[in-house]
């Protein structure tokens, strides 16, 4: 038995980790502005858009847990291009590690949206503000003669009372209440600094590249989808999920809870991301269906490819305005 012992003493002294080991790397050179999008055929649409510029080169890649992560220049600047693949968890874990592995200065993300807000139609472009979690939620019970509503816990309660409170403060605050059985909530969060995580309702996008972006769209020209002038709009709230929302009566209620413009499936997983590593960071989203709001089928299919042409269009403007030269 004392040997047992002894030998596990040593295996775990062999193991002492250190912390410097671990986290992401120092760098030295001249940062990165990342550009990405959900999916590889929006990365290629990207890519060749970038070459038939005439400004810009693709240098070689990196494939990282096989995440290929393409780097060049655009207009003399140092860029790095990937996918982060579709959904919350995909676009959190490719984004935190190419913010490990890569010098990355700011973030510019392109894709593909539903719209929430009824003035949006496929093709127009919307560039939030802030992000929210839409699902992040409680899930009740129904009380037992299932006819009057769902038990909900003291715990949620005191929750709502604190939220509302805080809201006097900060107006941007969602107007929370339940979908059905869903009871909304905040993800906590832990930035460096503190020792307990805080309730962190939604993500604010840079606040200069916000700007910078409503001035590329003051320079865009007009586009025109078919008959239809497409509508460019910067500011106002984006939610994010882990679902792909195509139903009428979530929409709605996301609509009211969230004041929401649109809906996807990474950008606020990437805010949070961006927002703890201290990375500026801002979300182009083009609208490709109506999440639930259509008549008939969903639309993302007919919509997706010319939607995501306006919304690289909007990308490269914004980009081109980043590298300004006096």
């Amino acid at each position: 038995m004392y040997r047992v012992l002894i030998v596990f003493l040593l295996s775990l002294g062999a193991c002492t980790l250190r912390a410097e080991e671990y986290g992401p790397r120092e760098f030295s050179g001249e940062p990165f502005t990342a550009i990405v999008s959900a999916f590889e055929p929006e990365i290629d649409a990207v890519i060749q858009h970038m070459l038939a510029s005439g400004e810009a080169s693709i240098e070689g890649n990196v494939n990282i847990r096989g995440v290929t992560y393409y780097h060049g220049h655009y207009r003399g600047q140092p860029v790095l291009i990937f996918a982060t693949g579709i959904s919350i968890t995909n676009a959190a874990m490719t984004t935190q590690m190419a913010l490990d592995y890569f010098p990355i200065e700011r973030l510019v993300f392109m894709g593909i949206c539903g719209g929430i807000n009824p003035q949006w139609k496929p093709g127009d472009v919307v560039v939030p503000a802030r992000w929210f979690y839409h699902d992040e939620a409680y899930y009740a019970n129904p009380l037992e003669d299932r006819t009057s509503g769902y038990r909900v816990p003291d715990f949620y309660s005191n929750y709502l009372e604190e939220a509302n409170a805080r809201r006097k403060e900060d107006p941007g605050l969602p107007k929370y209440m339940p979908f059905d059985f869903i009871y909304p909530r905040e993800v906590k969060v832990v930035m460096e600094g503190q020792t307990m995580p805080t309730p962190s309702p939604y993500f604010a996008v840079s606040a200069e590249l916000l700007a910078a972006t409503q001035r590329a769209v003051e320079r865009m020209p007009l586009q025109v989808l078919g008959e239809r002038e497409i509508q460019l709009s910067v500011g106002g709230h984006g939610v994010a999920g882990s679902v792909f929302l195509d139903n009428r009566d979530y929409r709605e209620w996301v609509r009211e809870v969230y004041a929401a413009e649109v809906v996807d499936m990474e950008s606020t997983a990437i805010g949070q991301v961006c927002t703890v590593n201290g990375v500026d960071w801002i979300v182009i989203r083009a609208v490709s269906d109506l999440a639930g709001g259509q008549h008939g089928p969903n639309e993302l299919s007919q919509y997706k490819l010319s939607a995501s042409a306006y919304g690289t269009k909007l990308l490269f403007a914004l980009l081109d305005e980043l590298t300004v030269t006096e």
